[in-house]
């Protein structure tokens, strides 16, 4: 990480002609941390050419510093922003530092927003996934309410930035159970979702790209 803290060379730094496809279908960008990078593309849409853009592991602070030399060379329309959980999932670790922490995400959150704006594209800006059922040995070494406090005001932060070009897509409506967290059927671990969990944001996200 110190060697190379952004992983520039996950992905090729120029556009692949195949990659952007033809001038007639919209570059749908993913865009973010492992969750956005184990988002599959909808199938079956042929005026959406879509990309994927996540580094797993990634903090807000990471997706940042690398959008210009990972999003710019696509010529995106749409860019779809899923980050956030890799800064809050510090907090335990670092309590103290807390204030800090959500202050930090919130602000790049919005520089990312900001910044693929100013390439011209329309942000799809996801709230952070919730949680799904913490396992037991995971509740030892921290505390998963800390981060859920977290999420919840950072996803508030989030519905601030909602305007014309900044359209905020509601994970949490989808995904989450009468308790709060992910539903079992959508969960693959306590922190990320499975095929199906991405199949159902894809049925609520499809009608809002038919609309753009």
């Amino acid at each position: 990480m110190l060697l190379n803290p952004l992983a520039i060379n996950y992905y090729p730094l120029d556009s692949n002609p195949e990659e952007t496809g033809n001038s007639q279908q919209k570059n749908i960008i993913f865009f973010g941390d492992s969750r956005a990078r184990a988002w599959n593309s909808p199938e079956g849409f042929d005026d959406f050419n879509f990309i994927n853009r996540g580094i797993s592991g990634q903090t807000t602070g990471q997706v940042l510093g690398r959008l210009n030399r990972h999003i710019q060379p696509l010529s995106p329309d749409i860019v779809i922003v899923q980050v956030g959980v890799n800064d809050l999932y510090r907090i335990p670790i670092f309590p103290e530092n807390q204030e800090r922490i959500i202050s930090e995400c919130k602000s790049n959150i919005k520089e990312i927003v900001n910044q693929s704006r100013q390439l011209g594209a329309v942000v799809i800006l996801t709230t952070i996934f919730p949680l799904a059922e913490v396992p037991f040995e995971n509740k030892i070494f921290w505390s998963p309410d800390i981060v859920v406090t977290g999420i919840k005001e950072v996803n508030d932060f989030i519905y601030s930035l909602e305007n014309k070009d900044v359209i905020i897509f509601d994970t949490g409506d989808i995904l989450v159970n009468q308790q709060g967290k992910v539903r079992e059927e959508y969960s693959r671990d306590f922190i990320h979702l499975n095929r199906a969990g991405y199949k159902v944001l894809n049925e609520k996200l499809m009608p809002i790209l038919q609309g753009l």
